[in-house]
This record gives C-alpha cells, sequence and structure tokens, in this order.
C-alpha cells in the first residue's frame, strides 16, 4: 500500500537512473508530483515528459538525461523559513549552490533558490542534485 506519492517517484526515478535506463513511467501521480517534475525538467535534470490519463491515478513517462546524482523526498516535511534554507541545504545537498531543494510555498512549488529571492518560506518536499 502507498503511503508517499512523491517518495515513490522519486524512487523510481533514482533507481531507473541507476540501472541506466532511457525512461520511466511511474504510477500514480498527483498535480504535485507532476510540478516537481516540471521543475526538475526546468532545471535540466530531466528530459521531455508525457502526462497519461488512465482514471486510475494517471502516470507519467519521463525521459531521463543521466544527468541526476541522488534524488529523493524529504520526510518528515520539515517547515523552513527564509534564512533556514542555507541550513537545509548543508543537511541535503554535497555543496552550496550544487542542486536543488524543492520548495512548497503559498505561491506554489519552486526551488529553494527562487523561493528566497522572492523572500518566501515553506515546506520542504524534496532534494536533486
Amino acid at each position: 500500500m502507498r503511503h508517499d506519492v512523491l517518495s515513490d517517484v522519486m524512487s523510481q526515478i533514482m533507481n531507473a537512473e541507476k540501472v541506466g535506463r532511457p525512461d520511466v513511467v511511474v504510477k500514480p501521480v498527483s498535480k504535485m508530483v507532476r510540478e516537481i517534475v516540471r521543475l526538475m525538467h526546468d532545471a535540466g535534470y530531466l528530459g521531455n515528459f508525457e502526462y497519461i490519463d488512465d482514471n486510475k491515478g494517471g502516470m507519467l513517462k519521463i525521459e531521463l538525461s543521466g544527468s541526476i546524482n541522488k534524488c529523493g523526498s524529504i520526510r518528515p516535511r520539515f517547515p523552513a523559513k527564509v534564512g533556514d534554507y542555507i541550513k537545509f541545504e548543508k543537511r541535503y545537498l554535497p555543496a552550496r549552490e550544487f542542486g536543488m531543494l524543492i520548495v512548497s510555498t503559498p505561491k506554489g512549488v519552486m526551488n529553494h533558490k527562487e523561493a528566497s529571492r522572492d523572500g518566501l518560506g515553506g515546506i520542504l518536499l524534496a532534494y536533486v542534485y
């Protein structure tokens, strides 16, 4: 039984990257997972992706670019203020300015750099580098 859809998706992406697959199909997905995949695509970690509605929760077909070293979800979901992003960077990312934290803010899902620039705090969801 699935309890955390985001953790399952990040694990499937990471496992497919490790074995060198060109693409991966993940299911089920939510709107938040689609936004996170879009962020990873915009940052260059993933290739193109396509949402397929199968009336059972949907699925995403994602092309992998081979540029992910590690990705995962952050559990428990920590709340972060604008000044806390540096602390969480040290905790989850291997070096400063390398990789990104994905944050849910009042203005939507974005990476920690955009949230810090806009002066927004939020809930930490995932990391990728």
